[in-house]
């Protein structure tokens, strides 16, 4: 998979969380310091190890560079807390990098990884960042549609060449 590149100049307005979101009572917000185990731990088991490394990357920044979408449940005790259902880092692998990016299965359809890819290209932006790079992009028309991201000629693998596995 290519590489692709994002004007950050020219994103799309980080509106209020879809309507569908909100009355799920899902919640897309940056994820703090004490959470990482939680975090890390989630992406490792839910997608991959090598995806639960750059997260543990995007936690050793300051500001940490991963957001999370948590949805409300109830634990046995029959107490509300919350549980993840989507990551999103950037700024892991390399600077001015977005990714790895995942989105629970029983989650998808929803939204919620339109809403973290917003969030996380507005706080790149927000940090002096012109231009994105979406590493690796997996659903190439999903990013060409939503953000008008572009594929890098000759960019695959790219940084991931030889890249342990």
């Amino acid at each position: 998979m290519s590489d692709m590149l994002v004007k950050l100049y020219d994103l799309p307005e980080r509106e209020a969380l879809l309507p569908s979101l909100q009355n799920a009572g899902i919640e897309v917000r940056l994820a703090i310091p004490p959470e990482k185990h939680v975090v890390v731990e989630w992406v490792r088991s839910t997608f991959n190890s090598h995806w639960a490394s750059e997260c543990e990357a995007a936690f050793s920044r300051q500001p940490v560079s991963c957001y999370i979408a948590t949805a409300p449940r109830a634990d046995a005790d029959g107490n509300n807390t919350r549980k993840m259902i989507g990551f999103a880092c950037y700024d892991a692998t390399a600077k001015a990098f977005f990714g790895p990016t995942g989105v629970d299965p029983e989650a998808r359809g929803l939204g919620v990884g339109k809403e973290l890819l917003i969030a996380a290209l507005h706080a790149m932006r927000a940090e002096g960042y012109a231009y994105g790079i979406i590493g690796s992009a997996g659903p190439a028309d999903f990013y060409a549609k939503l953000v008008g991201a572009v594929e890098i000629p000759g960019s695959s693998p790219g940084i991931y060449r030889g890249m342990l596995r």
